[in-house]
This record gives structure tokens, sequence and C-alpha cells, in this order.
């Protein structure tokens, strides 16, 4: 599958890795709140395009703790996948979770996870290596232990042939085209919360430019501004 080709939320699928307070506690290269932030949009967005999503664990009651529960709210239904290898690409579930997506189509990969320069280098040069997926590293929903060790991961893997992406860069590229009526609205939600500045940007239209009028508490429209 050519590299050229945008990812689809056909051509897709998804894997949080070790995304567990432990593994958050050491990383340096990125806010944490940022990343758990980055994290959770990304999995709002990948539910919103049904994206098939693969969540892997290593070692959580004698170290890592369990995932984030915002995450696991995202996905309630989602089996973890628990490990005991640093390289989720050692675990024939994992291996076997993947294959069933990639033969429906899905051989683009998309990882975030935790510590870039360890779980998230080791599969994705394992995977590429045994397999003919694409991966589509997200660099700011992953972490490493300084931002040294996280952009030379990131280098070493570029290097390999991973691309690096961005969460927000993945959602927008699900989406592609604002016609796409069915996943406007929730791509624009999961802006509105996430997105930073550009969330921000959206209720400023909503608001002063359209003349809507946004609940308090809720952020969601619910008609014209009557004062306006």
């Amino acid at each position: 599958m050519s590299k050229l080709e945008v990812l689809t939320p056909q051509n897709s699928q998804m894997i949080f890795i070790d995304q567990q307070p432990q593994m958050a506690f050491g990383v340096q290269s990125i806010d944490r709140q940022t990343l758990k932030n980055n994290v959770v949009g990304l999995a709002k967005a990948a539910r919103l395009f049904r994206i098939p999503t693969t969540i892997t664990t290593v070692e959580t009651l004698s170290f890592s703790g369990h995932t984030y529960p915002e995450l696991l709210q995202v996905f309630p239904d989602n089996k973890i996948l628990e490990r005991t290898s640093m390289n989720s690409w050692d675990d024939q579930n994992v291996r076997d979770a993947l294959a069933v997506n990639a033969a429906a189509g899905r051989k683009k990969i998309v990882v975030s996870g935790l510590w870039t320069e360890v779980c998230n280098v080791t599969f994705a040069l394992s995977c590429l290596n045994d397999t003919d997926y694409e991966i589509y590293m997200v660099a700011d929903a992953s972490g490493g232990t300084s931002a040294d060790a996280h952009k030379y991961a990131m280098d070493r893997m570029v290097q390999a042939g991973i691309i690096p992406v961005t969460w927000q860069q993945v959602m927008l590229e699900w989406q592609r085209d604002w016609a796409r009526k069915e996943t406007y609205d929730g791509t624009v939600g999961i802006a509105k919360e996430h997105s930073g500045a550009y969330g921000m940007g959206i209720d400023y239209a909503y608001t002063m430019v359209h003349n809507a009028q946004e609940r308090v508490g809720h952020g969601e429209r619910i008609g014209p501004n009557p004062a306006v």
C-alpha cells in the first residue's frame, strides 16, 4: 500500500500502547496533561470514525498501573491485551488483533504509546520488519523520558520508513471533507474540547460570527442568540 495514500476511516486501525500512569510519570518530552488530552482526543476520533482499536498494557498490577480511565471510557467494551514484553509485537494476541484488521484492508496502523524510545520504537520496527503494514506514529500522543529520547526515537523510526503524524492531523485526515455531515459535528466537538486555541476559535466563530448561543457548561449550540 502506497504511503502516498492518505489515512481514511476504511484503511486505518489504531493501537494504544501502555497509556498507563507509571509510564506517564517518566515522560519528560511533553507536558503530561497535554499528553493525556491528546491521547483522549485521538481515542475519541478513532471511535467517531469507527476505527478498530487495540489497547495493550504491560505489567499492570505489578508496576505500570491501569490504563487511563478517560481512555477506557472511550472504549468501555475493548479487551485490554496485557503483556510482559516491552515490545508489543512480541505478544501473539497483539499480532493477531492487528492481523484481523489488516486482512480487512486496514494496513495503516496509527500508534500512540509510552515510551517513544522503548515500547513504540521496538513495536514499530518489529512490525515493519515482519509485515507489509504501514506505521503512523502519533508524536504528540506519545512521550519519552526526555526530549532527546523522544526526538531520536522518532528520527530512528522515520529513517526506517515510519510516518510521523500528530493527533489532530490524523483526525482531520479521517474527516477530510467538511461535507461529510455524518462525522462533522463529532469532529468539531472533539476539536472544541481537545484542540486548544483551535477549539476556542470554533467557539468564537459560532457565537460571534454565526450568532449561535452556547449552553453554559455543555458547549453545545442551542440556536440563534436573540440578543444579537
